[in-house]
């Protein structure tokens, strides 16, 4: 086992210093897939999170960095018992820092059928503009 852990040490789990007591209860967490597009005006992630309902779902944006917490709501029933699952219960958590070039005003977010889309727009500062020669 030891040689596995070696070659795959933790399988995209996090085990990230938690600095509120809220985040005491979160344990690991699983890193999700997502994407980042960048256009003129915004930036633009898509992040995988199958098995979160909105309820179970936080984004919290700081001075540098976003946050996004999501927690499964599938309960395993009474009497069952796995003998093969592709994933863990674990919650997901992604943390993306940024050099606070986004609007945090702005910030909106859509979750549908477990695909997290969030539009992170462009702080006025650092959108590019024409600059007329005279």
């Amino acid at each position: 086992m030891a040689l596995i852990n070696s070659l795959i040490p933790t399988f995209g789990r996090t085990l990230a210093r938690r600095e509120s007591t809220a985040d005491q209860n979160l344990g690991p967490t699983v890193k999700p897939l997502y994407e980042i597009k960048e256009t003129d005006d915004a930036f633009g992630v898509t992040v995988y999170l199958p098995g979160v309902a909105k309820d179970g779902l936080e984004i919290t944006a700081d001075a540098a960095e976003l946050r996004i917490v999501g927690r499964r709501t599938w309960q395993q029933p009474e009497g069952w018992t796995a003998l093969y699952r592709e994933s863990s219960n674990a919650a997901y958590e992604l943390v993306l820092t940024h050099d606070n070039a986004i609007d945090a005003d702005r910030i909106a977010a859509e979750l549908r059928d477990g695909v997290l889309r969030v539009s992170l727009p462009k702080a006025e500062a650092v959108k590019p503009r024409k600059i007329a020669v005279t």
